[in-house]
C-alpha cells in the first residue's frame, strides 16, 4: 500500500463554550468529516474517518483526489463552516496498491460458506477476502493492545 498525507482542518465549534468542541473537514474530500473533544481527538479520529471515507469511495467506483499541497487555497465550500481554525494537519491514509495473486489454505466447510457469503453479497471470494481483512484491521487498530484477545 502506498501511504498518501491528506491536509485537514480543524475547526473549534462556533460556540466557544467550556464544552466546545473540534471538528475536523478534508478540503480534497467533501463529506470526510470527524470530531472531537480535543484538538488531539479529533486529528486522531480523522485518520480514521479517512480511511474509512476512501474504503467507501474506492467500494463505489469513485475516482480518489490527488491530495491538495498543505499550503493550497481553501475551497469555496469551506467558507461557510462556522467556527476557527485550529489546526491544519496532515492526515496520513493507506492507498491501496494493484492485486497480488496469493494461495491460502481453509478448511473445506469453511471456504463454502466464504464463497456462499461473497456471492450473497455480490462480490468475488478475494473481493470477500480482502474486505474482511480491512474490517479485521480496523478493530485492531482501534483496539487498546491489552484487549484484542477478547475479538480473536
Amino acid at each position: 500500500m502506498v501511504l498518501r498525507y491528506y491536509p485537514a482542518l480543524v475547526v473549534q465549534d462556533a460556540d466557544d463554550g467550556p464544552d466546545a468542541g473540534y471538528g475536523v473537514v478534508f478540503p480534497d474530500l467533501p463529506g470526510c468529516v470527524s470530531s472531537g473533544d480535543s484538538v488531539q481527538e479529533a486529528a486522531a479520529n480523522a485518520a480514521e474517518a479517512l480511511g474509512l471515507h476512501i474504503d467507501g469511495m474506492l467500494d463505489d467506483g469513485e475516482r480518489i483526489p490527488s491530495p491538495s499541497g498543505p499550503d493550497a487555497p481553501l475551497p469555496d465550500w469551506l467558507d461557510q463552516a462556522p467556527g476557527k481554525i485550529v489546526a491544519r494537519p496532515l492526515v496520513p491514509v493507506d492507498m491501496p496498491g494493484r492485486a497480488v495473486r496469493t494461495n491460502i489454505t481453509l478448511d473445506e466447510g469453511l471456504l463454502a460458506r466464504l464463497d456462499a457469503a461473497a456471492a450473497s453479497e455480490g462480490t468475488s471470494r478475494s473481493g470477500f477476502i480482502a474486505q474482511a481483512v480491512r474490517d479485521r484491521l480496523r478493530v485492531i487498530a482501534v483496539q487498546p493492545r491489552a484487549s484484542r484477545k477478547e475479538t480473536v
